[in-house]
């Protein structure tokens, strides 16, 4: 290798969902454009997390179906769990999505390069390729993009142990008995039920007050009662001291109250962290942050000239669809438009069953915010749609600014909850009030009809 660069117009480090699109996108327009990935083609969604743990899902919905069919009058016989068939499951949909992401690739007209990169100057990276070599790649601009991992906590005992990330659980070729899941976010509790489904005997770990902590107090109990019924056990209010595996396999997680979990596998569900060691970023003149994330202001410009950065990495909320929108924001800033992070609202939804989606601010956010606050709330039994599908768990509350009537935002913990959310953020998005969703006229029996229900439980206006 020489010394000389390939010179393009965009070089994209790592190719996640913010990465891969906007160099696709440049790409398609004539311009030289160079992404460099280590080796997920198609990023970590596709890879080890969206779409694999969300085919499980799939699977261990279907799971629980099989044993409840009686209720829905079938007789199911013989219904068992093949773990060679739910990797075959997964790998084929991850495969047809890489395959799909691989020849976008190749139509779009980009130079995918795969292998490690660094910076060793502005705008300028070093490539140790995957199949020997190197190469220096320089672009007028620059994307970084590289995503984040799976983080482990500083807890005595954990490495030697053998413990699991969600990246590791994925690749697993049998089900463990006993599955002791440390952590009650979004990742831990999604592999502690669907794990559950499949026949594990598992326990959460959660150092807060409650399952999934940035929600309200009164969904986490929802949550709460969802996991007991499933017979998950869930400890709260205790850290974990210390972790250990003993001679025959056992592993043994020691508490800060001196109790004792065991377990035959252990995942560490405790986020992630951002992947920009050895990046050389000081090198380029780009800021991290303590966390080790790439500072950005609101139009994701780092602080080095004509480099940005996008995604997880850039400390933007870890969702695919946030990732998305970062696309968008630096695709309207290349082309000398002025948009911004500021102010957009970014929905999620936790695949648990049944799921909770969110979107826009909890009451606690709320009243800490010093808005007037209503609260809507609603069961799930009172939609009848939830009746029909024998599925009546959880609740449904929405916060309302009594000022304006606006929504200000809503907590879904029910069936399809992920899908109706979409309804609110509209309604938050176009600025109508709370009464545009309780008079709506909407399909009957839906999900989407509970927004009816939810919205005339608030007394305080009259229905037209």
């Amino acid at each position: 290798m020489t010394d000389q660069a390939e010179d393009y117009d965009l070089l994209v480090v790592g190719g996640g969902k913010a990465g891969k699109t906007l160099s696709m996108n440049v790409a398609r327009s004539g311009r030289r454009v160079a992404m460099v990935e280590r080796g997920m083609i198609g990023g970590s969604c596709i890879n080890v997390a969206c779409i694999p743990t969300k085919a499980l899902v799939t699977s261990a919905r279907a799971a629980r179906q099989l044993r409840h069919a009686a209720a829905l009058g079938l007789v199911v016989e013989g219904g068992r769990v093949d773990v060679d068939l739910l990797r075959a499951h997964k790998q084929d949909v991850v495969e047809g999505m890489v395959a799909a992401n691989r020849q976008q690739f190749l139509d779009s007209g980009l130079h995918l390069v795969i292998g490690e990169a660094r910076f060793v100057a502005a705008r300028t990276v070093r490539v140790s390729l995957a199949d020997g070599g190197e190469r220096l790649l320089r672009g007028d601009d620059v994307v970084i993009n590289t995503g984040t991992r799976p983080y482990l906590p500083s807890v005595p005992g954990m490495t030697e142990a053998g413990v699991l990330t969600s990246d590791d659980l994925l690749r697993l070729d049998r089900l463990p008995a006993r599955l002791v899941v440390l952590g009650g976010g979004t990742v831990g509790v999604e592999f502690a039920q669907m794990f559950a489904s499949f026949g594990s005997a598992v326990t959460v770990i959660e150092g807060g007050p409650q399952l999934l902590t940035r929600e309200d107090p009164d969904i986490g109990d929802a949550m709460m009662r969802v996991f007991l019924d499933d017979g998950i056990d869930v400890r709260v209010g205790v850290t974990v001291a210390r972790v250990d595996r003993d001679a025959d396999g056992t592993a043994r997680i020691t508490l800060d109250d001196g109790s004792v979990v065991t377990g035959d596998e252990v995942l560490v569900a405790a986020g992630r962290a951002p992947v920009t060691a050895g990046l050389g970023l000081d090198t380029a003149g780009v800021r991290i942050s303590d966390r080790g994330f790439v500072v950005v202001d609101e139009y994701l410009r780092t602080s080095a000239e004509r480099t940005w950065a996008a995604g997880d990495v850039a400390g933007s909320p870890q969702f695919t669809h946030a990732s998305l929108d970062d696309y968008r924001i630096i695709r309207a800033n290349l082309a000398g438009e002025r948009r911004s992070t500021a102010g957009r609202l970014i929905p999620y939804t936790v695949f648990t069953t049944p799921e909770l989606a969110r979107v826009g601010l909890s009451e606690s956010d709320a009243r800490r915010a010093g808005y007037d606050v209503e609260v809507a709330q609603l069961p799930v039994a009172a939609i009848p749609r939830a009746r029909t599908l024998r599925q009546t768990q959880g609740m449904w509350k929405a916060v309302i600014d009594a000022r304006t009537d606006q929504i200000l935002g809503a907590a879904l913990l029910g069936p399809e909850a992920g899908e109706v959310i979409t309804s609110v953020q509209l309604a938050m998005l176009a600025s109508m009030p709370w009464t545009a969703l309780r008079d709506a006229v909407i399909t009957h029996p839906t999900m989407a009809e509970g927004l009816n229900l939810l919205f005339a439980s608030l007394k305080s206006r009259p229905v037209r």
